[in-house]
């Protein structure tokens, strides 16, 4: 009996390697060459399209296609939950968990709404990609000095003062474990000074697809939680008593809808 189980265990293992071997010379062999061509050519129509004095279509839909493609063709079936809590009209300042670089093109491809997007200021160094998303307006964080912040800040509230959506990840860095780090302020500051609403967003399975430090996709199903809109103004924060706990309820909210594998 004992043996039979052991032999059992020995079976499954080694079909879930050989699904593992054949997704990955699946990954390797056909989705990166296919991710790689679409990501030249969006970012060439980007480019293209803002030159030509489009970048409010320009900005938001190519980038939109190639990351629903980018979720095809990594095998990741997408769940959203939440859209009717958006007005068409209305702009906000998007938070959401970072779990994975895959967030990207769960966000992108699938909430539905143009935004722009914070993003490091390494990433402004990528061939192609980093012009595309300068020209498209979406803003590069500068951490070297505080003046260099403070214009990324500035380039921000330009862009929200334009009616453009906002989408910034509040731990600043992607998780190491899948479960949420500490939130910081300054998305909500720019929320208060913008008099706009924060949209918390919960991100569940992207560091299964693609965790912090590996090279190799994994296809997992992934899922948006879109929430309620949190309004930011001189009475909610006084309502929470500090605007650093009105951050901690938003961070508290996004945690509500995760998977109990990263709370």
């Amino acid at each position: 009996m004992k043996g039979s189980y052991f032999a059992l265990i020995f079976a499954l293992r080694k079909q879930n390697d050989m699904r593992r071997l054949f997704y990955l010379m699946y990954f390797w062999l056909i989705a990166m060459p296919v991710f790689f061509v679409s990501t030249i050519l969006t970012a060439l129509i980007v480019m293209v399209g803002c030159l030509s004095g489009g970048e409010k279509f320009f900005s938001f839909y190519p980038g939109m296609i190639w990351s629903r493609l980018t979720c095809l063709i990594t095998l990741c079936p997408v769940k959203v939950r939440g859209r009717e809590h958006l007005k068409p009209e209305q702009s906000y300042i998007f938070v959401a968990n970072h779990q994975s670089a895959f967030d990207i093109f769960l966000i992108y491809g699938h909430i539905g709404y143009p935004i722009k997007w914070m993003m490091k200021a390494g990433l402004s160094k990528i061939p192609l990609v980093g012009t595309a998303c300068r020209m498209a307006g979406f803003i590069f964080v500068d951490h070297s000095s505080p003046r260099a912040a403070l214009r990324s800040i500035a380039e921000a509230e330009h862009q929200l003062k334009n009616g453009a959506s906002l989408v910034v990840f509040p731990e600043g860095s992607r998780t190491a474990t899948g479960k949420m780090a500490r939130f910081h302020k300054g998305a909500f500051q720019m929320a208060l000074d913008q008099r706009l609403p924060i949209a918390p967003l919960t991100l569940n399975g992207p560091f299964r697809v693609l965790p912090i430090g590996s090279l190799n996709a994994s296809p997992h199903r992934v899922e948006m939680v879109i929430h309620p809109p949190v309004s930011v103004s001189e009475q909610t924060i006084a309502e929470h008593g500090s605007m650093q706990a009105l951050t901690n309820h938003v961070r508290d909210v996004i945690a509500s809808a995760l998977w109990e594998e990263f709370r």
